[in-house]
């Protein structure tokens, strides 16, 4: 039996005793252990095919836990879950662990160059003038942190990024025709962007992205986001998109601080700001901003955003042509990845009063975001379908 520590021989030793718990209680096997005299370690063969862990318990009571701890409310409602619905009786620590250690298990599979599932080729939606496209999306966000001895640290922005195959855009579907479900796969964790984007490129590989005629990246105006998805999605003809709904909440904070004491005034005029912006783009919007009727005497806060608004246009103009990315049939709004901040990380990691250490957090989002992808993601874990991929270049 050759060692995996080491790679050397490692004899058989004796017949050990285990016991797990299963879904339908505790199971006693024997199996046998062989220890290498080289590294000093003793490994069961059995217990590596049968996927078996240090966590006593059997593969699916493993992954029912994982998935309670990873979708309730918190780790003690997920043994609570467990009891519930499978009569499996485990302790809020030991769902808890059992969550993170799948979670270490994803991170550690991205780590090696490997993708969950098999490769897949996903039937890319048309744009107006009938080629496919495909988009991709990074974005961040907080998760509040907690230092050594239950202190408080300063928060992390967990990345969030996806592949995904939205519905066409309304105009270009048959009248009557309900709009299909959009595909999408997720990536999630403490990552820096120069890794996630290597990362998200393996992924958008394993789903046929290469066949797909139109790029489209959509992203916020975060900082490094735009070239990050340019260097790993370095195609001539890659199209790069601001949210239009970042550009529109600063419109909307922007009618705000005119209007602060009249709510619908407030509305009316952040509508009309935003029709123009999809109506006629970025420069002309601007344009219109910097001649507007302002009040001789400006308060500090419409100071401010005026000056906030101006700088954000202002960097970010080349992405802002909306209506030729309407008039092609292209998505103009991340609502895919903005959706995956809340479904990944906010509705697991950001609840009240929560605070989470960096380990935890970088496992959860990974939990979540495998979880979360299209159907057939979270089996694949399971089964152990896994592809390996050589590292991801990344352009310097």
């Amino acid at each position: 039996m050759s060692c995996p520590h080491c790679g050397r021989s490692a004899g058989y030793h004796d017949d050990n005793d285990r016991t797990v718990v299963s879904l339908f209680g505790p199971v006693w096997f024997r199996r046998c252990y062989y220890y290498c005299r080289r590294c000093g370690r003793g490994l069961c063969p059995f217990d590596l095919k049968a996927g078996l862990t240090d966590r006593q318990l059997s593969p699916a009571a493993e992954r029912l836990a994982a998935l309670a701890g990873a979708v309730a409310d918190s780790f003690g409602k997920g043994a609570e879950l467990l009891c519930e619905m499978a009569g499996l009786r485990l302790a809020e620590s030991t769902v808890e662990r059992t969550t993170e250690d799948v979670g270490r298990r994803i991170a550690e599979l991205y780590d090696q160059g490997k993708t969950v599932g098999p490769e897949v080729s996903w039937a890319w939606r048309k744009d107006a003038r009938g080629r496919t496209v495909a988009y991709v999306s990074m974005d961040h966000t907080g998760v509040r942190q907690q230092g050594p001895g239950g202190a408080k640290a300063e928060g992390r922005m967990a990345a969030v990024a996806a592949v995904f195959n939205p519905p066409e855009v309304e105009w270009l579907r048959p009248a009557g025709q309900p709009a299909p479900p959009a595909q999408a796969r997720y990536l999630s964790g403490l990552y820096p962007i120069e890794q996630l984007g290597g990362l998200l490129r393996r992924q958008a590989a394993r789903v046929g992205m290469e066949q797909a005629e139109v790029w489209v990246a959509l992203t916020d105006g975060g900082s490094g986001l735009e070239q990050r998805l340019v260097n790993n999605f370095n195609r001539a003809d890659l199209v790069v998109i601001l949210d239009f709904w970042h550009p529109a909440s600063y419109l909307e904070g922007l009618a705000k601080a005119l209007y602060p004491d009249d709510e619908e005034a407030s509305q009316r005029q952040a509508q009309q700001w935003c029709a123009l912006l999809k109506q006629e783009g970025g420069a002309v919007t601007l344009a219109a901003l910097r001649e507007w009727g302002w009040p001789k005497r400006l308060s500090q806060a419409l100071r401010a955003q005026l000056a906030e608004v101006a700088e954000y246009f202002g960097k970010n103009l080349h992405r802002m042509e909306y209506p030729e990315y309407l008039a092609e049939g292209w998505h103009i709004g991340s609502g895919v990845v903005e959706s995956a901040c809340k479904t990944v990380v906010g509705q697991r990691l950001k609840l009240a009063g929560m605070r989470w250490g960096e380990p935890g957090t970088h496992e959860m989002c990974h939990i979540r975001a495998l979880y979360r992808s299209e159907a057939g993601q979270w089996h694949a874990f399971w089964q152990r379908h896994f592809t390996y991929h050589p590292p991801v270049h990344q352009p310097r």
